[in-house]
């Protein structure tokens, strides 16, 4: 079934509905049904709403009807507030009177097993048939914050946004939902909207970022997803929501999980899901929040303040070993610091004591207490300095009287506006910071947080965020000739391995590097074109069910001679027997050998959901071990894949490490596109793997040792 493209006045129905129907509405108290008529009644909801109950004629001062069957036509949503056993019923019911939109409840479904899964997909199936719009099942529900329209069974006190600049909340998991509402609320920051969708039978999270994009009321998205279900959608509303000016903040449980384990190659071991979907979705313009607090913090910075103008940050501080911490932290998290110093900051320097040092974190020391206006000069040259792009205040707040001295003398540097995010982080947490102090800080646009780690934390995220290059550089796409052939027919699979010798006949002539080097089929063509090559030659066995050569002991190097080829012929092919008696070799790869270099590994995936991404780093038989590799999107730049590869964690042996040359960086950006331009032109090409690659000093070039290819 094509999944069902809902438009914007079919989801405005269910967001902002103008009639309601509550099926299995109750007045017990804590029942699902009674929560939800409570909570529209509290809130003031002004239209229709309609109560179904066969077991009851009135409900509070309302008529109860006794069926679906009852409503008059085209009520805007029902909310099923029944267990799943009347759900399907139900729904069929409300196609028929043409209702616009169903929120179910009920859990039990998918998650629960082949017969509840079978039941979803019969949902699925109405909704698409009827255009009914339905949020859940296994959901808590929406609220409309905008229109004080509560659809959900906890207890809700809407908070008009009036104006201000809100959050939307979209959330797979409806209890999180609850919680970020809650988290966001209580800090005075609006939210426009919080949509639960629970197992999406018929919408998804796609469906409401989409239609939050275009929402006047919603300047920030903030998400907590467990699984895209329409990734490609998704990858173009996160780049129409870039493009709009509206940030995305996404929480994705799923780091710790084992990666998508393949037994033929590094890359499919090593390109896990959570990565690869990072990778893509960090590239759309998506921030990433590593847990449900950093989603409340960035949501918060990025609702309240002025947007980052440059991605370098000033810290001030009262303490030494404050500053020292900072210093830590941010080389921990990759907060990147301004440089200032007493020779190119007049302003600053001017503006304290003169036994205290231009730095960046600046401990500004005790003086504050005698003298606030340090602080308002201090803070208003920093913000004023062209290179710094925003500021965090590491205030110890101390009790009342303190808070009294230093407050004001902030919020006097920010008279006038301030056109660069400042953020407030309290040292001493839980100290007596009066709260009207707080509120006094948030209206002019400045978070408090309660410790600095969070607020540099939270703004490390944007800062990263803020640097990347999001162009689109995508290498022109560039076929394989002859891939289709490649298929060994006796394998009798559907996904095959194209083997090394294979590989780099279909590979070389596109330009991927490789050294000279003959298959032999037999110990006297082995012989020969060891001759031909000349020694001394590696030897390495070939066969499509033989993935990794040297787990088998089917790899022999620095044969210096024709009765070491031949020995080697038998001694590869025995050791083969040896590890898999079931594999017969097509023979062996006869190649020169090459001089010494770094290892590397540079490998591709075409992922069904997502589409090709490459993989390169550290490399060899240890690769999965050293696990130093960062993935690159097909758009990357050269200059972006190389700035990326010198974050690996091991990157200074590619600068030049102990006197050794720089490594021909550039060679290797080069290759990881020549992958990526391959695998956009064949997407039958499920992984592609390069290990080891060796790099070179600068400017003699990279060359792959080994080449494997997975083919659908």
């Amino acid at each position: 079934m094509v999944p069902q493209v809902l438009t914007r006045a079919q989801i405005t129905r269910l967001l902002a509905p103008r009639s309601i129907a509550v099926v299995g509405a109750s007045d017990k108290p804590g029942a699902l049904g009674a929560m939800v008529i409570s909570n529209l009644e509290r809130n003031g909801f002004t239209g229709e709403i309609y109560p179904i109950n066969p077991n009851r004629a009135m409900i509070g001062n309302r008529q109860c009807l006794a069926s679906i069957d009852a409503l008059p036509g085209g009520v805007d949503v029902a909310v099923l507030a029944i267990p799943r056993a009347g759900v399907l019923d139900a729904v069929r019911a409300l196609c028929a009177r043409d209702v616009g939109a169903a929120i179910i409840f009920a859990a039990g479904f998918a998650e629960g097993g082949p017969e509840g899964a079978v039941e979803q997909a019969e949902i699925a199936r109405l909704a698409q048939s009827s255009g009914m719009v339905i949020e859940g099942p296994n959901c808590l529900g929406l609220v409309n914050h905008v229109y004080a329209t509560p659809l959900t069974f906890v207890e809700t006190s809407c908070v008009a946004p009036k104006g201000a600049r809100a959050v939307g909340i979209v959330s797979q998991s409806g209890a999180m939902a609850a919680v970020l509402s809650t988290t966001l609320i209580t800090r005075s920051l609006p939210v426009s909207y919080s949509i639960s969708t629970g197992n999406e039978a018929a919408s998804g999270v796609e469906d409401y970022v989409g239609w939050l994009i275009d929402d006047s009321d919603t300047h920030v998205i903030a998400m907590i997803v467990e699984q895209f279900r329409k990734p490609a959608r998704f990858l173009e509303l996160a780049r129409a929501a870039y493009a709009a000016g509206k940030p995305i903040v996404l929480l994705h449980p799923g780091k710790s999980s084992a990666a998508r384990v393949s037994a033929a190659t590094h890359t499919g071991a090593m390109a896990g899901d959570y990565q690869l979907m990072r990778a893509k979705v960090e590239r759309a313009g998506v921030v990433f929040a590593d847990s449900l607090e950093e989603l409340g913090d960035i949501a918060e910075i990025l609702t309240r303040c002025a947007k980052l103008i440059q991605p370098s940050v000033a810290v001030l501080g009262e303490s030494g070993a404050f500053k020292a911490l900072t210093l830590d932290l941010a080389e921990e998290i990759g907060l990147a610091l301004a440089t200032l110093n007493d020779a190119d900051s007049p302003a600053l320097r001017a503006a304290l004591p003169p036994f205290v040092p231009v730095s960046n974190p600046l401990d500004i020391t005790a003086q504050g207490l005698s003298r606030p206006e340090i602080y308002t000069n201090t803070l208003k040259a920093l913000l004023d300095d062209s290179r710094v792009g925003s500021v965090v205040a590491g205030i110890i707040q101390g009790d009342p009287l303190t808070a009294q001295i230093k407050v004001p003398a902030i919020l006097e540097a920010l008279k006038g506006g301030h056109a660069k995010p400042l953020l407030f982080a309290g040292l001493d947490e839980g100290a007596d910071m009066p709260t009207h102090f707080i509120a006094a800080l948030r209206g002019v646009g400045v978070p408090w947080f309660p410790t600095s780690e969070r607020a540099m934390r939270a703004l490390a995220a944007l800062t990263t965020h803020a640097a990347l290059d999001l162009g689109d550089a995508t290498p022109a796409p560039i076929a394989v000739p002859g891939l289709a052939q490649a298929h060994d027919k006796s394998l009798k699979a559907a996904q095959f391995m194209v083997p090394e010798y294979r590989a780099k006949v279909l590979l070389a002539p596109l330009g991927v590097p490789f050294p000279q080097g003959r298959f032999a089929a037999s110990v006297d063509e082995c012989e020969a074109a060891a001759d031909a090559l000349g020694y001394p030659v590696a030897m390495k066995a070939q066969a499509a069910k033989l993935g990794h050569k040297s787990d088998a002991g089917g790899v022999l190097l620095n044969l210096s001679s024709p009765e070491q080829v031949r020995a080697a012929w038998g001694q590869i092919h025995a050791n083969v027997a040896q590890y898999d008696a079931a594999i017969a070799l097509d023979g062996v790869l006869v190649e020169a050998m090459g001089k010494r270099g770094v290892e590397m590994i540079v490998g591709g995936r075409n992922d069904p959901e997502w589409g090709p991404i490459v993989l390169a780093g550290f490399g060899g038989v240890t690769a999965e071990i050293l696990a130093d590799v960062r993935l690159f999107t097909p758009d990357l730049s050269e200059k972006a894949v190389i700035a990326s590869l010198m974050q690996l964690k091991t990157a200074a042996l590619l600068a030049g490490y102990r006197g050794a040359p720089p490594l021909d960086v550039t060679a290797l950006a080069k290759l990881i596109r020549k992958v990526s331009a391959i695998l956009l032109a064949e997407p039958t090409l499920t992984e592609i793997d390069l290990n080891p690659v060796i790099i070179y000093p600068d400017g003699e070039g990279a060359i792959a040792l080994d080449a494997l290819m997975l083919v659908n």
